[in-house]
């Protein structure tokens, strides 16, 4: 069932069409799906021909997202989400789901790709009369020719995997099972200091996929038990959406030092998936009214920990690593340095036993491991066969039943959007998938009730956001160092002069306060980057930073720069040369918090062509344009791995607002409308008054007369606190 492509970026294979029915339940529906050009069509069946008609189909243009929904568990089967939608029209949107993440990350990178090639067949789709069923998006022929695709292939994915030059934060000490361990080095100490609660790292190579070993890290099923030497049982609490879901785990005890009470721990559980191919699985503590502490555990308490596992040797085998800063909460103060370090490199040694797993695999596909706690694992492979064999015999007594009733309830409106691509009439006409796991194996259920799990996970709605990050203030409230955004935020409205409400200090010695960054920490690309694919400091920027605000409001705040008051207008009421560029990153929630970033330049536009040519330029050349390299100076190790240090095209990932001034462009970034995007901010909100955040933002280069790259500016914000954001009221 895996997705195919062909080398003239045709790309085809079984997805399943995600659902609601009328009662607000979703289902699946199982459709084979072809990709080519900007013409996406869709069948119940393997076409046998290249001149079949499909049941439906759809135009991707420049008007389409692709937004990651991550995992979830529809009628106890395990999806990996994406949704396409209109940005001109959000109800427009079509929800797929794959079997696998890594057929999910290909179809979502031939979708952005498809959508941001120029239609050079416009007219073909137009005129065509041989697929009655076609269906077109709203295309806007601006669109169409406005980005230049020229070498896409080189903005696609980099080679390196960070774009900032940084030292390692980590000091080697010792090597056991074949394990490199590794202790997170601080400022200012000795090679042979420790902390009471060290953090810790595991490293090493297993002879298999990351996504195998993905899917065997996120089960919680029995099979866990064949690696896990700490692990009992575990559940989940809560499904907050498809990257981020709260996971109970029980550890077993005999593994631990004599005479030491059982533990257990709530986590906090965020994953994600790297463009090359790498994923990130992120743990921390936290508290939940539905899983208060057991009688006769003691629940320790993980900072920070996870798992980073990178592909190498073209995908065959993976360089994992593995770190734990745990607090084993021991009663006697003088047992804590030494104990709890030997009991965390203890515990790190699931590594090796994960490895020695891979290699008692005569196969070693990630279909072998279903994730546990959302679907309970572990198959037996006869019982498999004869439940595919009974579908089957279903299948095709259902599948001339489902043909009439489609074809009799089709109306001209299913044909004007991408919710034509649903098959409405497939609610009640279900035909069971087969599980991927032994129901007689899951009997033990969780001692706090039944899992939960949204039925729609829609990214751009900020409603949706604002129930998430609700949930994430409350769930933190009581980690160490997260203060809560909403009682501990100044209720002292001042009157706002945009630019000025957040203090610049050069000296990094004023809490909540920013300057620029040296230049030269991020690499950008080089004059013959495409040709050697290499990339170079960057020796300056082509603007300076000159204001910064960090603002509260019960509303999105938008276009800033446009307000009196402000800096860009006392500029503008001067009629000066002075053009600014404007980051307004917003994250929204109940209450909404905006971080808004000023470059100004003094020198005309037209001496930088290409950051012209993007001022100038439609919203869809923008978005295939504005670059952010993001990098986390000072942090925990959950926080930096988190974000990361490499370069992202933001609008590909987020949307983004744009508002054109006579002297000014602002770049709304809303963080609610990407899963992952909030899941990171959240997440960089707990620890924010520990943080030293560093960011450099620039235009792409991807022709050689577009070469080298510059970077537009530099910022870094010295531990923002999140409750002194200036209140903006109506």
């Amino acid at each position: 069932m895996a997705a195919l492509q062909s080398d003239g970026g045709r790309m085809e294979g079984w997805l399943y069409s995600i659902r609601s029915n009328r009662i607000g339940l979703q289902y699946s529906r199982k459709r084979y799906f072809i990709l080519q050009d900007h013409l996406l069509k869709s069948f119940k069946s393997v076409p046998a021909s290249p001149d079949e008609d499909p049941v439906r189909s759809a135009i991707i243009d420049s008007c389409i997202r692709v937004a990651d929904n991550g995992r979830e568990s529809i009628q106890r089967k395990v999806f990996f989400i994406f949704t396409l939608y209109n940005t001109s029209n959000h109800n427009d949107q079509l929800k797929l789901g794959a079997n696998r993440p890594e057929e999910a990350a290909r179809w979502i990178q031939s979708f952005l790709e498809s959508a941001l090639k120029p239609n050079q067949n416009q007219g073909d789709f137009e005129l065509s009369r041989h697929v009655p069923q076609s269906l077109r998006l709203n295309y806007s022929s601006k669109h169409s020719y406005s980005i230049d695709w020229t070498v896409y292939s080189s903005s696609v994915s980099d080679a390196m995997t960070s774009d900032v030059i940084a030292p390692s934060p980590w000091k080697i000490f010792g090597c056991q099972n074949g394990l490199r361990l590794f202790k997170e080095a601080k400022d200012n100490e000795s090679h042979r200091k420790w902390d009471d609660h060290p953090a810790i790292m595991a490293v090493g190579v297993i002879d298999a996929t990351s996504e195998a070993i993905f899917q065997t890290l996120m089960s919680l099923g029995p099979s866990r038990s064949e690696w896990d030497f700490c692990f009992h049982k575990g559940s989940v609490i809560e499904h907050i959406d498809g990257h981020t879901e709260l996971v109970h785990k029980i550890l077993y005890h005999d593994w631990l030092p004599w005479g030491m009470k059982r533990r257990d721990l709530l986590l906090r559980r965020y994953w994600r998936r790297e463009d090359d191919g790498t994923y990130v699985i992120l743990y921390h503590s936290v508290f939940h009214l539905k899983c208060p502490p057991k009688r006769g555990y003691v629940r320790a308490c993980l900072k920070s920990g996870g798992y980073v596992i990178s592909p190498v040797n073209q995908g065959k085998h993976s360089v994992v690593k593995h770190m734990l800063a745990i607090d084993w909460k021991f009663w006697k103060s003088y047992l804590s340095t030494s104990s709890a370090r030997s009991i965390t490199i203890s515990m790190l040694g699931r590594l090796a036993a994960l490895r020695e797993l891979f290699r008692t695999k005569v196969d070693c596909s990630s279909s072998d491991f279903s994730s546990g706690e959302l679907i309970r694992n572990s198959t037996l492979q006869q019982k498999k066969m004869d439940l595919k064999v009974d579908v089957r015999t279903r299948m095709d007594n259902e599948k001339n039943r489902e043909d009439v009733e489609e074809e009799s309830l089709k109306t001209p409106s299913e044909h004007s959007s991408l919710v034509g691509l649903n098959d409405a009439t497939d609610e009640f006409f279900d035909v069971s998938e087969p599980l991927d796991y032994d129901q007689s194996e899951t009997s033990w259920q969780s001692d706090y009730g039944p899992e939960m799990y949204s039925q729609d996970a829609r990214q751009p709605k900020l409603s949706t956001a604002a129930v998430f990050v609700k949930k994430l203030h409350d769930l933190a409230v009581q980690k160490k160092g997260y203060v809560d955004l909403h009682d501990m935020a100044r209720e002292d409205s001042l009157l706002c002069k945009y630019g000025y409400t957040l203090p610049k200090d050069p000296t990094c010695n004023v809490l909540c306060s920013w300057t620029a960054t040296d230049p030269s920490t991020y690499l950008i690309r080089g004059k013959t980057y495409l040709d050697d694919r290499k990339k170079i400091k960057a020796k300056g920027t082509l603007m300076e930073m000159v204001g910064a605000d960090w603002l509260r409001s019960d509303k999105r705040e938008d276009d800033l720069g446009g307000r009196p008051g402000g800096i860009v207008q006392k500029y503008a009421a001067k009629g000066g040369p002075e053009f600014f560029f404007i980051v307004n990153i917003q994250v929204p929630g109940s209450t909404t918090y905006n971080l808004a970033l000023y470059y100004m330049m003094s020198t005309p536009l037209e001496e930088a062509p290409l950051l012209e040519s993007f001022v100038k330029g439609d919203d869809a050349y923008r978005n295939s344009r504005f670059k952010l390299i993001p990098y986390i100076s000072k942090g925990s190790w959950i926080v930096k791995q988190s974000v990361g240090k490499k370069a992202c095209l933001v609008g590909q990932a987020l949307e983004i607002n744009y508002f054109r001034g006579k002297n000014y462009l602002e770049l709304g970034v809303d963080i609610g409308s990407s899963t992952v995007a909030r899941g990171v901010v959240s997440l960089v909100l707990g620890y924010l008054n520990n943080l030293v955040i560093e960011m450099a933002f620039l235009v792409q280069a991807n022709t050689p007369e577009e070469l080298p790259e510059y970077l537009i500016g530099t910022c870094r914000l010295n531990h923002l606190d999140v409750a002194k954001p200036v209140l903006i009221k109506p």
